[in-house]
């Protein structure tokens, strides 16, 4: 069981994935097991082009950047379980005890982290309650958000990004996935351990 799994391997959800990483050897976050799924193999960076942001070299691709971070991650935080070629279908159950169901395997989480893009449909089951049109964005791109307070949707679950409501901004983005990482690491560091539940709600 993974004490979080991040679905979404874009800027949020890896800059998430980065930062709970680094936390490998303090004593709270020492023994907890995360994962990231990447959840599909296109992403709206595939086709961006970077000529203006921070620390980052004009014309760089962010295909390439995708590439790096990937590749960043398993050189750093091999701990960390990067799962590729599955793409979320599903999350049921309750904080402690999440599925989570891909279109190959399903895992069990005790936390989510849900990092993916505001296009619209969404296709993740169990959250559609939690859907609503982007606030930043105008109604014509037709995009949507999952309802969320400070980045938490419900109990045990989390969303970073476009999909939290932020605008499609690299900067943006990052700082999102870095703050879930820190309510994380601040839940771990206070000793709120979450329980795993008997049952699952179907």
């Amino acid at each position: 069981m993974y004490d979080v799994l991040i679905i979404g391997g874009g800027v949020s959800g890896m800059s998430c994935a980065l930062l709970l990483g680094s936390a490998q050897h303090k004593p709270f976050a020492v023994d907890k097991k995360i994962g990231i799924i990447a959840h599909q193999k296109a992403s709206s960076l595939q086709d961006a082009l970077f000529n203006n942001a921070y620390g980052i070299p004009a014309g760089k691709l962010g295909s390439d950047l995708l590439t790096e971070s990937i590749t960043h991650l398993q050189q750093l935080y091999p701990h960390i379980n990067q799962i590729s070629g599955e793409k979320v279908m599903k999350i049921e159950g309750e904080v402690g005890n999440f599925s989570v169901i891909t279109n190959k395997n399903t895992y069990a989480a005790k936390m989510v982290v849900i990092g993916i893009g505001a296009a619209n449909p969404f296709t993740i089951e169990g959250l559609e309650a939690f859907v609503i049109p982007h606030q930043k964005v105008i109604a014509e791109k037709n995009r949507i958000q999952l309802k969320n307070t400070d980045h938490k949707v419900t109990e045990g679950i989390y969303v970073t990004g476009t999909l939290a409501g932020w605008r499609s901004q690299l900067a943006i983005a990052a700082g999102s996935g870095a703050a879930v990482a820190t309510d994380i690491l601040t839940l771990w560091n206070n000793g709120v351990h979450v329980q795993v539940h008997d049952s699952i709600r179907k």
